[in-house]
């Protein structure tokens, strides 16, 4: 079966994903770029504010708001040190009871669901309720990140901004896992940790008492 073209900003079918977070990944990066292929302009450079929810009790669904909506993925499988993640939910504030109650609460996997009395939530009333429950926390994450394209995969550099503290990001993500291993040898990625989102942004805020991969 031919594999999948991918373009980066399209869809495609769920994707094995290497990402690590760190103080510097001068040399990987530098390589990256070179051995990109042209991307187009739009991915570039790009910018944005999003809101990560962290919960204590959960590692497998990664909620982000960015733009007034919600984003949820759900973590699929892991093979050969690649993660899989899928969309679980997509929701837009106001959001409702209803969704909050059946679908984004029971994602975050705590005890003791908020009282909801209304039908509706805007996003700072949620994010009220997050700031009042003793397992969870708004994070609010910037990127910087810099497109390209190596051994069919989409990549990425970047500078994340988590709470303020700056550290660095790389990553290759495909449907086809013997691609992102070629990039990983081919960037000088070989023995550099695996780390999602969720994990990095537990790391910097002391929510897992663990370090980044330099």
């Amino acid at each position: 079966m031919a594999k999948e073209e991918l373009k980066i900003g399209e869809i495609s079918k769920p994707r094995f994903e290497f990402r690590s977070f760190g103080r510097c990944f001068c040399e990987p990066a530098k390589r990256m770029a070179r051995l990109s292929t042209p991307v187009p302009e739009k991915v570039w450079e790009r910018h944005s504010t999003e809101t990560y929810i962290v919960s204590r009790t959960n590692d497998v669904n990664n909620t982000k708001i960015r733009n007034g909506k919600m984003d949820i993925k759900t973590f699929v499988q892991e093979v050969d040190g690649l993660e899989q993640w899928n969309p679980l939910m997509k929701g837009e504030f106001p959001i409702s009871a209803q969704v909050l109650k059946e679908e984004v609460f029971p994602a975050f996997k705590v005890d003791g669901m908020p009282e909801l009395t209304k039908d509706a939530y805007t996003l700072e009333e949620f994010l009220q309720m997050i700031e009042e429950h003793p397992d969870l926390q708004a994070v609010t994450v910037e990127k910087a990140r810099y497109g390209y394209m190596v051994n069919d995969t989409i990549c990425e550099t970047g500078e994340v901004y988590i709470n303020g503290a700056m550290v660095r990001t790389i990553n290759s993500e495909s449907t086809e896992i013997e691609d992102i291993k070629k990039t990983i040898a081919d960037c000088g990625l070989e023995g550099v940790e695996n780390i999602n989102y969720l994990q990095a942004i537990k790391r910097v805020i002391g929510m897992i008492n663990k370090p980044l991969a330099n």
